[in-house]
């Protein structure tokens, strides 16, 4: 059994928020998307629990960042800031924010088993 570690989860959410700020403005959505691969790989990278391990990892950086994200675009067209909230997350509606958790986890778990991979490589 994989034993999460929250620790290596909560630094890559706030890496991977930082990476897609960054990475946003410099090359766009593509950016933004990379920003965040990238940080799932370091977050399998460092969970050190093999490929099952570093999916986990990943897959929990994606759905609880989503989640986060979604709250707070929630948040934004709550207090009429709707404009700005679609600007940062076109989903428009709670199945496509659902979807988009989804896909988000998906892609972490990716991103995580190739950092699991690069750290079995070394």
């Amino acid at each position: 059994m994989v034993e999460i570690k929250w620790t290596t989860v909560r630094r890559g959410l706030l890496l991977s928020l930082l990476l897609w700020l960054i990475l946003r403005e410099v090359a766009g959505d593509v950016g933004g998307i990379l920003g965040f691969v990238i940080a799932t790989m370091v977050v399998g990278y460092r969970a050190d629990e093999g490929y099952i391990g570093g999916a986990m990892h990943g897959s929990l950086v994606g759905a609880v960042g989503g989640i986060v994200g979604g709250l707070i675009i929630l948040i934004l067209y709550l207090i009429g800031l709707g404009d700005i909230a679609k600007q940062l997350w076109p989903v428009t509606g709670v199945i496509e924010a659902i979807i988009a958790i989804v896909l988000y986890a998906i892609v972490g778990a990716i991103g995580g088993t190739i950092g699991s991979a690069i750290k079995k490589l070394r």
